[in-house]
């Protein structure tokens, strides 16, 4: 059972506010979604800069370490099955718990240095407790509002953006030391997340009953389960937002330069992926200082603009360079996983959401991993052209999105 998300109109402008007033336990447990979100940065962009020390630790080419995204995928894949009924059963604090608990079994495995099979099993857990964390996330804050959305994927930015920083700092020796930092941030933001959502189900159910006796909300409260699980798969918001998601995240992470097929930076002082993620950062955290934002507009805008910029970069290499072109980009493309997030669940009834947006976040995740092996299959001289037409695909998708929220039901 999810807070209202309130939507002003049927064009998706949608108000910072959200559905109702902020209490001091809504800023706790937002911050400790971002943490969550910082966290699970530090560990994504991990592979792509550690590439060089780990392929040199095991002697392996890069299709053979690059399963490790194959077993990240399978785990989110997986995780997309169980996330309802697991929140439902368990509640949030003790979901978030267990699920900080696999991925800190995944860190902790990466921290000891394990043989290379044990290596890239040890991303399955971290993949399935990242689909849950990615899920609830956005769930938890899409009810705040818009805002929120802008401040948890904005932190996953700043993760994005500094792993390069980190990796220097802590894998000097060798690159499993990163892992335990990581570890302990793991901990933490899990141990802070249980904490804060450990009574969750009961505080919205007392808000609700309170709001019902002043005739604010009224319909019977849906059972969450399976069956709402399998019914949110087959609705048209997920059927047009998994693809839409998939496309942003091969773009995403095409851009950033992620994955073991990507070229390393041709200026070591530059480092492009953190210009580009710098870029997607502030353009996320803009989204917390309006008052009110039209969604669906600015996803359109900031799709066909970004694509035109790309088209630019391509036909003139020489006028923009790569470093300003990731800047440019990352700021456009910044404010469109969270306003989109925002559209998903203002057109998800009440026990979708979760099931729903965890089916999304996991075609991202194949999204993600597929890039690597795209972008070093046709070379990185068709970025901008496969970009592009990644562009095209989120339009689409996203015209074929309903219109109309949905109403509590």
């Amino acid at each position: 059972m999810d807070r209202r998300v309130k939507s002003d109109d049927e064009k998706g402008a949608i108000a910072v506010a959200g559905g109702r007033s902020q209490s001091s336990a809504d800023r706790l447990q937002l911050l400790a979604v971002c943490l969550l979100s910082f966290s699970t940065a530090l560990s994504d962009t991990a592979p792509s800069s550690l590439r060089p020390s780990i392929e040199k630790h095991y002697n392996a080419s890069h299709g053979l370490t690059s399963l490790l995204f194959v077993a990240n995928t399978i785990g989110f894949i997986i995780a997309a099955v169980f996330v309802d009924d697991a929140t439902h059963y368990l509640g949030r604090g003790r979901t978030y718990l267990l699920c900080q608990l696999l991925v800190a079994l995944g860190h902790a495995t990466l921290a000891c240095d394990p043989p290379l099979s044990a290596f890239v099993l040890a991303f399955f857990p971290i993949g399935f407790g990242a689909s849950f964390n990615l899920a609830l996330g956005n769930v938890f804050c899409g009810s705040l509002g818009i805002w929120a959305l802008g401040a948890m994927h904005g932190a996953y930015g700043i993760g994005a953006a500094i792993n390069p920083l980190l990796v220097e700092l802590t894998a000097q020796a060798s690159w499993s030391q990163y892992y335990v930092l990581t570890l302990g941030l793991v901990l933490v933001s899990g141990t802070l997340a249980a904490y804060t959502f450990w009574n969750y189900e009961e505080e919205v159910e007392l808000a609700e009953a309170e709001a019902r006796s002043g005739g604010k909300i009224d319909g019977e409260q849906a059972r969450v389960d399976l069956q709402g699980m399998l019914s949110a798969v087959s609705t048209r918001v997920v059927l047009m937002g998994a693809p839409f998601v998939l496309a942003y995240r091969v773009a995403e992470v095409s851009i950033s330069g992620w994955g073991f097929s990507s070229p390393p930076p041709v200026t070591p002082s530059i480092n492009t992926g953190s210009v580009f993620w710098a870029g997607i950062t502030a353009g996320r955290f803009l989204l917390c200082t309006s008052q009110r934002v039209d969604a669906r507009r600015i996803v359109y805008a900031a799709v066909v603009v970004a694509a035109a910029f790309e088209l630019f970069t391509w036909l003139g290499p020489n006028v923009v360079s790569n470093v300003t072109s990731a800047a440019v980009v990352g700021l456009l493309l910044g404010p469109v996983y969270p306003c989109a997030a925002a559209i998903f669940v203002s057109r998800m009834r009440e026990h979708e959401r979760i099931g729903g947006i965890g089916v999304i976040s996991a075609f991202g995740s194949a999204g993600g991993a597929a890039a690597p092996f795209t972008t070093g299959l046709v070379g990185p001289i068709m970025l901008h052209p496969i970009v592009i037409g990644l562009s095209g695909v989120m339009v689409s998708c996203w015209y074929g999105l309903p219109r109309k929220p949905k109403r509590m039901e």
